[in-house]
């Protein structure tokens, strides 16, 4: 199977399915000397973990990583970075059901299409799980741009019809460039940094629930003090690479650059 890893000279090679024995990914392009620890990473992951709020998905896992290769002494060696994260809360028998069904909207018939054989169990490779080992490669590549100044923040902007103002969104743009951001300290559950517009998505998810339906959202990403010249004319250009390593999360329908409107 092609298409696991992403990248030239910092390359991610993600693997693992969401109730096999784990995932997790291979970072390499990463200089020596960079400060990595499993606690550092672990911060990240712990952010992301499911069975964290009634909004998530209620699979309870630890999500602990493992560091196999690549640093020592709490530093980066300069060679390929092992990230490993165990599956321990697999409940394969609840998905026994599908294993002659394919799901609307999954990726279920493309797999069994293209490979004539698919892992149904969670998803198997499909799995939105599979994101845990990018936020894994993520918190290395954070390191990796602290260490050139750059900085990069994101929030959720909106979920369904509950949306940031274009005002609010501005005034976080301007935190995020001053340093003076913490999403963790101005948001709650949703990552939302405004507090109505928060409480109002978290009424209008919990009835959704209700109604076993979910809803779309909105994501910001701000990265700033990002040198000139990153990128290559035509078909590499850097937006263009971004919007392909965005799209290629499950989830994602669509990418917005700059300040178009979608």
């Amino acid at each position: 199977m092609a298409g696991s890893s992403f990248g030239n000279i910092f390359r991610v090679t993600t693997w693992g399915e969401s109730h096999g024995y784990g995932i997790g990914a291979v970072v390499d392009g990463v200089p020596a000397g960079i400060p990595i620890t499993e606690e550092y990473i672990q911060s990240f992951l712990d952010r992301r973990k499911p069975g964290t709020s009634r909004f998530t998905t209620p699979r309870k896992e630890a999500d602990k990583v493992i560091i196999g290769s690549g640093v020592f002494e709490g530093k980066t060696t300069g060679t390929p970075i092992s990230l490993m994260i165990l599956n321990t809360n697999q409940r394969s028998q609840d998905y026994s059901q599908i294993a002659s069904y394919f799901r609307p909207g999954h990726a279920d018939f493309g797999f069994d299409t293209k490979y004539g054989f698919r892992d149904y169990r969670g998803g198997g490779r499909s799995s939105g799980r599979e994101t845990a080992a990018r936020v894994a490669a993520g918190a290395i590549a954070i390191a990796m741009l602290n260490e050139l100044g750059i900085n990069v923040k994101a929030y959720t902007r909106g979920i369904g019809a509950y949306k940031i103002s274009d005002e609010k969104a501005e005034e976080i743009r301007s935190q995020i460039a001053l340093g003076n951001f913490d999403i963790e300290k101005q948001a709650g559950t949703l990552a939302i940094p405004d507090e109505a517009v928060e409480k109002s998505a978290e009424e209008y998810l919990a009835g959704l629930i209700k109604e076993l339906d979910s809803s779309g959202g909105e994501i910001e990403c701000v990265a700033t003090s990002v040198p000139a010249g990153i990128g290559e004319p035509v078909f590499d250009k850097l937006d263009a690479r971004l919007a392909q390593a965005v799209m290629s999360i499950g989830a994602v329908k669509a990418v917005e650059i700059g300040d178009g409107k979608l």
